[in-house]
């Protein structure tokens, strides 16, 4: 559409170049970087209720001062925030990413005001711009852009929003403030191994956990976006969570099944509330071969109108309940934000499970055990303390009655997780998918549903609260391998009996069921098996050379301390055994310790950002209002932004700034009668967790 318009006007850009997608300024800075001529423009869209919807477009390093903004456009009193990608979408006909003024075409309505900053357009200027597509760039003319909004009705309105002088040739933007630029290699180590992880977990988290994953052998990329490869490493540690959980929901009488991946368009679109929240993120089947397909097919974003048909054939009486039906299965959801391996991902898996209940007693009770055995997945299994707790009517599924989940936390970053979730449908899908029952009085009723998952995400999770500066840490219950033997060879001797002995050592613990290995390769020294597998995490190294055979004794070395200690043959199998165990309830108690040092009260707003800034998550009186909630989140994202010099957040972390609700926690403190809401002044009805969080 761009292209056709720019024919029409006569606009031939000087150069356009394609790209993978750049979702950032700085991801797009880099793509065209001695390709494309001009400034790069950077895009904000914001909104005010009474003010309305702006397109502001600035040069790439450009500060935009958010509380001055509405004065330099003409609405004052404006309390601007950032539209999210839904409304940039339904009125600039474009996804999140690949906003520019060339949008404006989209607007036939009128509704968006576009703000210009007036350096864009001067006489001699050329800016560099998405046509709409943010896998592509074209550099255009001031005059040429400015012939173009206007040609779609648009005037602009013309702001000096910045003072810089103006860069060429799509170079790298300056310091975005007058202190010192950080280091090229932030957070890089000194003098390190390019095969182990160069950077600190404090000093530069995104690196460090991208070298983690990648270099202990988790996980490959791929050649598309937001989708990688699970390696064995990671895929036997979801085998080993996948093992535990079925077991118990079996034992609660769940079954496994398999329903097909796509979803026709008008099932998906059942329940309208319900998709709402999916459909930015839905991906479409819409040919076979070269011929368009006659109705386009979704792949499915989570299994609710999938599956409910059927139980529609399934349930005709209360005798054909409970049906407790569960599968393993991959999910595809396209993000546009930025992707994070394991957290955040185009195609993940994961287990879902869907019941039916002849009464909403029985379907509460499940909720609530499905709640149980995910805290069981990340407390015994990952290690992973989580808070259990009930999400606000805003935070909770659509389409559903009410939502429970399990809350972890990341220290290294100080925000929360999702970990897992346990849904109460009521009888909303029941009634949209007509699933009606004769109960045992020969009455028609709807059956209580429930819908519950958890994901790869999980493993995610334990590498961010376990990892350190030297890679990976592996609860031992979940560690592929378990222990690791490394035989100390000594050059120009026989080293045969050594070697023997270590085989007969691995046969031992094998026999105990511990998980073992021999790294008995000849072509590396141990010096650099210790690293490798210090790196992988395996939790427990067994060291033995001549001199410890000659004892009959051998080293073990912990991966989470450290701590070493010399261990007579005779009591080996059982000493094993032993510092499993205790590494797996140390690593909990630990990362529970820690936990609980970033829980704090707060009972008034300033308390509250105070102990945000800190990095904590903030436990405080609600009203559970939602109009308030939304307040809280807005106003925490100004406030963090004005206190960082106006500089607006990542495109790719929408709500690393702004601070949600996490739960309600079910093991809050009695609230004294007579609280006041921390944020309304209203009467409180409930202690609420609140936190920045990775969605």
């Amino acid at each position: 559409a761009v292209e056709a318009a720019f024919k029409e006007l006569g606009i031939t850009p000087s150069t356009t170049i394609e790209h993978e997608a750049a979702m950032t300024v700085d991801a797009g800075l880099k793509a065209i970087e001695g390709k494309v001529p001009g400034v790069f423009v950077k895009n904000l869209v914001v909104r005010d209720k009474k003010a309305g919807l702006f397109l502001v477009a600035v040069r790439h390093d450009a500060k935009v001062d958010m509380k001055a903004l509405p004065g330099l456009v003409g609405a004052s009193g404006a309390n601007f925030r950032m539209a999210d990608a839904t409304l940039m979408t339904d009125k600039l006909g474009v996804a999140q990413g690949s906003v520019s003024p060339l949008a404006v075409m989209n607007d036939a309505a009128g509704e968006v005001k576009l703000v210009l900053d007036k350096t864009l357009v001067a006489d001699d200027a050329t800016v560099a711009l998405h046509p709409c597509d943010n896998t592509a760039t074209c550099a255009i003319s001031a005059a040429d852009l400015l012939a173009f909004v206007r040609k779609y009705a648009h005037e602009p309105i013309l702001v000096d929003l910045t003072s810089a002088p103006i860069s060429n040739g799509g170079a790298k933007p300056p310091p975005k403030d007058p202190k010192p630029p950080p280091p090229k290699n932030e957070g890089k180590k000194e003098n390190t191994d390019t095969k182990g992880i160069e950077y600190t977990k404090a000093g530069n988290f995104p690196k460090w956990y991208e070298q983690v994953i990648l270099k202990s052998e988790m996980i490959e990329f791929f050649d598309i976006s937001g989708c990688y490869i699970l390696r064995p490493w990671s895929y036997s540690i979801w085998d080993a969570i996948r093992d535990f959980l079925d077991s118990k929901i079996k034992s609660i009488g769940v079954q496994n099944c398999y329903f097909p991946m796509f979803v026709s368009e008008a099932k998906l679109q059942a329940e309208k509330d319900h998709i709402e929240d999916f459909a930015p993120e839905v991906a479409w089947v819409t040919k076979s071969g070269q011929s368009d397909l006659n109705e386009p097919i979704a792949i499915r974003p989570t299994s609710e109108t999938i599956m409910y048909p059927a139980f529609k054939g399934w349930i005709h009486s209360h005798r054909d309940m409970p049906l407790k039906l569960n599968q393993w299965c991959n999910v595809v959801r396209w993000e546009f934000k930025h992707p994070t391996p394991f957290l955040r991902t185009r195609e993940f898996l994961w287990q879902e499970g869907h019941t039916a209940y002849s009464n909403k007693a029985d379907a509460d009770v499940e909720v609530l055990q499905i709640l149980d055995f995910y805290a069981s997945v990340y407390e015994e299994l990952l290690a992973v303390p989580v808070i259990k707790g009930k999400k606000t009517e805003k935070e909770k599924f659509a389409g559903g009655d009410y939502t429970t989940t399990v809350e972890a936390f990341i220290p290294a970053t100080g925000r929360a997780i999702q970990g897992a979730t346990s849904h109460s449908l009521g009888q909303n899908f029941g009634k949209m998918f007509k699933i009606e029952f004769e109960g045992a009085d020969g009455k028609k009723a709807i059956p209580w549903q429930n819908s519950w998952g958890l994901t790869t995400r999980s493993i995610g999770v334990m590498v961010m609260v376990h990892g350190d500066d030297k890679g990976l840490v592996l609860p031992p219950r979940v560690a592929p391998l378990q222990v690791v033997i490394v035989p100390i060879v000594m050059k120009d001797v026989d080293n045969s009996a050594l070697a023997n002995l270590c085989a007969d050592i691995a046969t031992q613990l094998e026999s105990a069921g511990v998980r073992v290995k021999v790294d008995d390769r000849e072509n590396y020294n141990p010096g650099w098996k210790y690293s490798h597998w210090e790196l992988k995490g395996v939790p427990l190294r067994i060291e033995m050379g001549p001199k410890d055979m000659a004892k009959r004794q051998v080293r073990i070395v912990r991966r989470d301390t450290g701590d070493k200690e010399d261990v007579p043959l005779s009591i080996l199998t059982q000493k094993v055994a032993l510092l499993l165990v205790t590494m797996q309830h140390e690593l909990l108690s630990k990362a529970r310790a820690t936990r609980d040092a970033h829980i704090a009260q707060a009972l008034t707003w300033e308390d509250f950002m105070v102990k945000i800034a800190d990095g904590k998550m903030c436990l405080t009186p609600y009203c559970n209002e939602k109009e308030f909630e939304e307040l809280v989140k807005t106003k925490s994202k100004e406030e963090a932004i004005a206190a960082q010099g106006g500089e607006e957040e990542d495109e790719r972390s929408a709500t690393q700034l702004a601070v949600k609700t996490l739960c309600i926690p079910y093991d809050a403190p009695p609230l004294p009668e007579g609280t006041k809401c921390f944020i309304s002044g209203k009467p409180a009805i409930c202690w609420t967790l609140w936190g920045r969080s990775y969605q």
